[in-house]
């Protein structure tokens, strides 16, 4: 039998403590049970298992999120958490350090079918596919951690400030949370600690540096990459590889034509589109951070068909004289694109949408907007680009009717 201590939030007593059998999981990193007619979120639990909870959060009447405290009939899927933290009232970083890799991702695939199904009507079965690597430890090469009191780095608990601080972090990189426990702090400061693919490693206290240079290199789609040290690059060493190719084999326009990227980042997908419309085509990149787009149209100063616009993605396809794109690709921020971007796009009728997504729930709420528009989901891939947190990467490709 599992069990665990765990101190209750205030206001949180023993009555706030029962049994319960966990059913299905939901989008968020923990299962759905109910108890005297109201929801229970549960976290540290999986479907099937008899456990008790302990409340650490009462919406008055409307349900109760909960902490799985002691399970009684455990599920075969349940393993050891790996890290001493990842336990009720701990870290609140990894949802699904209790579970074993393949159910990890099968139910990170039952998340993606039910937002789908909900959100955008569409039934589909959904497989999550791993990363190429060494599997769920050691991949995390970007990462934020808080400072207590004392002075001492953690991370935050689960929808808490308070700061559980950590001898090491089982998922991240060598060179990142590793360079940063053994040290004191400035209390209550806010640390960003990122590692490149040369090995250099990169520190900032709030916006003050504290080691590493001040650009870091990155290695993707057969190029060489400048980015912000602790700007946006994928997490895992093997994510931008890989949705690169998918983006390449999907989104495949033909030389001459146009296409467009949006959420551009620093170029990676613009790279693989310039590579296929050639010298004859045309590449928009859209990008809001100012010093991504520099860097983006820097990383791409050999490639003089791609047109790099520094704008929010709305601005700029309102107001910028932009050509009509056979393609589209996209890789909006955890929010998504929304009703407003999807209008925009399907206003200019590419003939195939690419869209890479960190959500499913905005994923969805997305595609069903473009199916309003005419466009028709034709194919997913969904990718376990987090292990251990429930986050879980997709990308869809979209064809006009």
């Amino acid at each position: 039998m599992f069990s665990w201590s765990f101190f209750d939030e205030p206001g949180c007593d023993e009555l706030s403590r029962f049994e319960v059998t966990v059913g299905p999981v939901a989008h968020g990193g923990h299962c759905v049970a109910r108890h005297e007619g109201r929801v229970v979120f549960v976290r540290h639990a999986l479907p099937g298992e008899r456990v008790v909870v302990s409340v650490t959060e009462d919406r008055q009447g409307s349900f109760w999120r909960a902490d799985a405290v002691e399970v009684l009939e455990a599920s075969p899927d349940r393993v050891v958490p790996p890290c001493p933290v990842a336990v009720p009232g701990g870290c609140g970083g990894c949802d699904w350090q209790h579970v074993s890799a393949e159910r990890q991702r099968s139910l990170k695939a039952d998340v993606v079918a039910e937002q789908l199904r909900r959100l955008a009507g569409i039934d589909r079965e959904v497989v999550v596919e791993a990363l190429p690597g060494d599997g769920l430890l050691h991949w995390r090469t970007r990462t934020r951690l808080a400072v207590d009191a004392h002075g001492k780095a953690g991370f935050r608990g689960h929808r808490s400030h308070a700061v559980v601080t950590i001898d090491g972090c089982p998922i991240a990189a060598q060179g990142t949370v590793d360079k940063v426990v053994d040290r004191d702090w400035a209390a209550g400061a806010e640390l960003s600690v990122a590692v490149d693919s040369t090995g250099e490693t990169f520190v900032a206290e709030g916006r003050r540096p504290v080691s590493g240079g001040s650009t870091a290199h990155e290695r993707a789609a057969g190029r060489d990459w400048t980015v912000a040290p602790h700007g946006f690059w994928q997490v895992h060493p093997a994510a931008a590889d890989t949705f690169a190719q998918v983006v390449r084999e999907w989104a495949a326009p033909a030389a001459g034509e146009v296409a467009w990227d949006l959420y551009a980042g620093v170029g990676l997908f613009a790279s693989i589109l310039a590579a296929q419309v050639g010298a004859e085509g045309t590449v928009v990149a859209v990008e809001s951070d100012r010093r991504a787009a520099e860097q983006g149209a820097d990383n791409l100063a050999d490639l003089p068909q791609v047109r790099v616009f520094a704008g929010r993605v709305e601005a700029v396809l309102d107001r910028a004289q932009l050509p009509d794109p056979r393609v589209v690709v996209l890789d909006p921020p955890r929010k998504g694109a929304g009703s407003r971007i999807v209008k925009s796009i399907a206003r200019r009728r590419p003939d195939r949408v690419v869209y890479v997504a960190c959500d499913p729930a905005a994923l969805a709420r997305d595609l069903a907007s473009f199916a309003e528009r005419g466009y028709d989901l034709t194919d997913l891939r969904a990718f376990d680009a987090f292990p251990m947190t429930h986050h879980v990467e997709c990308v869809a490709l979209l064809n006009r009717r």
